[in-house]
C-alpha cells in the first residue's frame, strides 16, 4: 500500500491534556506527594508486571527525577475530577518515522481504577496520538497479566500475538501480549468512547447504562483466544 500522503507525526509535547473527566500532567516533581498518597492506598499489586516499584518514598522520588526528563516514555500524571492524583501512564516507543506510538507503564492506584477518569486518559492519548497523524496505537503487556489484556480489548484495541520469552523481569521469565489500533479504526473508536464518556450514559450514582466493550467489540479484528 503506497502512502502517497502521509507524512511522519510530530513527537508528543511535554503538555497538559485536558478531558471531561482527567487531566494528564507531564510529570514533575510536583505530584511525587500526591502520587504517593495514591499509592499508598495499593497492596503492591499495581507493580506486579512492571520492571519497577514498589518504592519507598525516596525512591520514588528519585525515579520521578530521572522519569520526567525523559521524552521515551513521556510520563503523565492523571489528574482525577476530584483534584486528587490517580497515577501516571505514558507515551511510549514512540517512532514517527513508522507512524508507530504505544501507551504504557501504567501505575493506576485503586483510586483511579475502573472510573471514568482511568479510561478517559487512556482515550486522551489515543486521540492525541491519531489526530496527530499517527497510524498505529499500541499496548502491550506481561502476558500473564489477564486483567491488561482485557483492558486492551475493551479499549478496541486488537490482539496480535504473543512474543514468547521476551524479557526478563524481576527474575522471572515474561511473554508479551501485543494489542493495537490503526487509523482506519479510529473514527469508530473515537466515537464509542465518546458515546461511553457522555454524562447521558450514567446513572445518578454513576453507574454505567452501556459498556465500553460492548462499543468496540465489533471493531476488533481478532481476539485475544485466552479470554
Amino acid at each position: 500500500m503506497t502512502l502517497a500522503n502521509w507524512t511522519p507525526p510530530p513527537l508528543p509535547p511535554r503538555t497538559a491534556i485536558r478531558g471531561q473527566y482527567a487531566t494528564l500532567e507531564p510529570l514533575s516533581r510536583a505530584h511525587v506527594k500526591g502520587l504517593r498518597e495514591a499509592h499508598a492506598e495499593d497492596d503492591g499489586a499495581m507493580w506486579a508486571y512492571l520492571p519497577m516499584g514498589p518504592f519507598s518514598d525516596a525512591g520514588y522520588a528519585t525515579w520521578v527525577e530521572n522519569a520526567r526528563l525523559q521524552h521515551d516514555p513521556l510520563h503523565f500524571a492523571v489528574r482525577m475530577a476530584d483534584g486528587r492524583l490517580g497515577g501516571t501512564l505514558s507515551l511510549m516507543r514512540i517512532t514517527p518515522e513508522a507512524g508507530s506510538i504505544e501507551t504504557g507503564w501504567l501505575t493506576f492506584a485503586p483510586r483511579l481504577q475502573r472510573t471514568r477518569e482511568s479510561t478517559e486518559a487512556v482515550y486522551l492519548l489515543m486521540k492525541w496520538a491519531f489526530s496527530a497523524g499517527y497510524r498505529r496505537f499500541e499496548w502491550k503487556c506481561d502476558a500473564a497479566n489477564i486483567p491488561s489484556r482485557r483492558a486492551a480489548e475493551r479499549f478496541g484495541m486488537s490482539f496480535e500475538g504473543i512474543f514468547r520469552q521476551a524479557a526478563v523481569v524481576k527474575g522471572r521469565n515474561r511473554d508479551t501480549a501485543w494489542f493495537a489500533a490503526i487509523d482506519l479504526e479510529w473514527p469508530a473508536l473515537r466515537d464509542a468512547f465518546e458515546a461511553w464518556l457522555d454524562v447521558s450514559n450514567f446513572d445518578d450514582a454513576g453507574r454505567q447504562r452501556l459498556r465500553l466493550g460492548d462499543l468496540t467489540s465489533s471493531i476488533l479484528v481478532s481476539r485475544d483466544p485466552d479470554l
